[in-house]
């Protein structure tokens, strides 16, 4: 399954890839045995106190890992998160500092899984490099009269080789359009991640992607929409 992700990936720059067959990919490299107590860490995210736009609509963790070619994936010591302005024009240019992702998800078999899959895939698209591995809990909350951005900075690029954005959970949520357009700003596609395990994969070397705002479908209530963003970016 890797490699037909592999070759969507290659021949479109994106790919949408819903629940049942990210599950699928996902099995090829480990298991989900886990997968519980990964999505209930959610609950358990800092507010994110570094949003130019003044938003408190945003809650994440952090943490980096690294593979060299042939070895395992390690987690590195804690570190900032860091985008130039011409990445991030809203949050760029400063060192981030967030909370780590708690150890045992970090290291538990959801997680392992997750990065052992995007390996592959990483590998078989730039084989023989070392991978600079950034993975992003983030929880973005709506209330009535205020919504939630996932991309508050717009369409953009990462500054990375790949990104993946796997949907854990959303709850009274609608709206949250995932938009993949080149970098002259033509559109080349448009999906909702709206499941468990619906994943965009995005070739941030040629293209560029962004959500749309989210907001409670019932406004009586707040909603929230929970993803995992995993970042590679080759370092040698």
């Amino acid at each position: 399954m890797t490699d037909d992700l592999t070759a969507r990936l290659r021949d479109a720059g994106f790919a949408f890839v819903p629940g049942a067959e990210m599950r699928g990919v996902l099995l090829d490299h480990g298991t989900l045995g886990d997968w519980a107590a990964f999505a209930a860490s959610w609950d358990d995210l800092g507010l994110d106190t570094y949003m130019a736009d003044g938003g408190r609509y945003r809650k994440r963790r952090h943490a980096i890992f690294a593979a060299r070619p042939g070895g395992p994936i390690t987690r590195e010591p804690h570190q900032p998160h860091y985008q130039s302005r011409d990445y991030n024009p809203l949050n760029g240019d400063i060192e981030r500092w967030f909370q780590p992702i708690l150890p045992e998800i970090g290291a538990g078999a959801t997680m392992t899984t997750i990065l052992s899959a995007m390996r592959a895939l990483n590998d078989a698209i730039t084989p023989h490099v070392a991978w600079h591995i950034e993975v992003h809990q983030f929880r973005i909350e709506a209330r009535a009269g205020a919504a939630g951005k996932p991309t508050p900075e717009g369409r953009h690029r990462d500054g990375v080789d790949t990104v993946l954005v796997l949907l854990v959970n959303r709850r009274n949520i609608r709206e949250g359009v995932t938009t993949v357009s080149s970098p002259d700003g033509r559109e080349l596609g448009s999906f909702t991640l709206a499941r468990p395990l619906d994943a965009a994969l995005v070739d941030d070397l040629r293209v560029m992607h962004g959500v749309t705002p989210v907001a409670p479908e019932d406004p009586s209530h707040p909603g929230f929409r929970d993803v995992l963003v995993v970042t590679f970016r080759h370092s040698a």
